[in-house]
């Protein structure tokens, strides 16, 4: 990178954009590490282009990033069909900015991003450039190198996908929040009967360990067996960490209301939450696998749009 590049006008509008990219590259891909990979990646094929010759650096950057992300996620799928257990999406910490944005708060949420791993890497560029950031067609189909009706297609494709496994509810942020601060509490106090008035009747926790701490390969399901799951984290032992020294703090992870699990020398875990049409918890994300947690052990948190 020459100094010009570091100083240069060039460098401003990356640095103008740079939030955007990593904001595409998260929900592309869905771990923080592959999302910061594809931006610098995006910079070094921004700092080497002819720039006379792009008229709008914002869709010219796009275009870059999408195009990386697609190619990151090809690759990774392959992994992916090996992973040990459920695979979970990589935690973020975010800002209240974030949280305040209702709309970009769900568009990060763990609930979605599990299930754009469903989708083809295609309709899964085209459901977030379309759905999150509003692009149109024509835009699609220029960052996507495809044509202006598969584009149509693939996005048409992608939002039933969505709309058929994750419903969307009026989110009453407050609530949210509520439940998950009475659900911290009696899960730091063991009181299950309390857990089982919050959790929905076919309440689904899914647990990411990677192979690399023990978790449930399968996902626990109904409200008895996830309550009794967490009133024993009062009581039990859970990664050699002994009850007494584990920690867990309330903050915003992925747009909402979350928790972090800490070991006296680690961050162990983190949950996420998905509500129901009547505000009960329907479904849980633990996240353990600590090649998913250095994001949050480094304490950075993101801002996205």
């Amino acid at each position: 990178m020459t100094q010009a590049h570091q100083t240069g006008p060039d460098q401003l509008a990356f640095q103008q954009y740079r939030t955007l990219l990593f904001s595409v590259a998260y929900r592309v891909l869905g771990t923080a590490a592959d999302a910061e990979d594809a931006v610098q990646e995006t910079w070094l094929k921004w700092s080497s282009a002819d720039r006379s010759q792009v008229a709008d650096p914002k869709a010219y950057l796009t275009r870059i990033v999408t195009n990386v992300a697609m190619e990151q996620l090809r690759s990774t799928r392959r992994q992916r069909e090996t992973y040990v257990g459920p695979w979970l999406p990589e935690p973020i910490l975010t800002g209240p900015d974030t949280a305040d944005d209702v709309a970009t708060a769900d568009s990060v949420s763990m609930a979605l991003l599990v299930v754009l791993e469903t989708l083809t890497p295609l309709e899964r560029a085209v459901f977030v450039l379309k759905e999150v950031f509003a692009f149109s067609h024509v835009e699609i189909a220029e960052a996507v190198e495809r044509s202006e009706a598969a584009v149509r297609q693939a996005a048409h494709r992608a939002r039933a996908h969505v709309r058929a496994r994750r419903p969307r509810f009026a989110a009453d942020r407050a609530r949210q929040r509520d439940v998950t601060e009475r659900f911290f509490a009696a899960t730091t106090g063991g009181d299950i009967n309390t857990l089982m008035e919050l959790l929905s009747p076919d309440v689904t926790l899914w647990t990411d360990g990677g192979g690399k701490v023990r978790q449930a390969l399968k996902p626990v399901v109904g409200v008895e067996t996830v309550a009794r799951w967490f009133a024993a984290l009062a009581t039990a032992t859970y990664q050699g960490i002994e009850p007494g020294q584990m920690r867990a703090e309330l903050t915003s992870v992925n747009g909402g209301p979350g928790v972090v699990f800490r070991g006296p020398d680690r961050v162990v875990a983190t949950l996420t939450f998905d509500f129901d049409a009547q505000g009960r918890i329907s479904a849980l994300h633990n996240v353990a696998n600590p090649d998913k947690l250095h994001a949050v052990t480094a304490g950075t948190r993101h801002e996205l749009c």
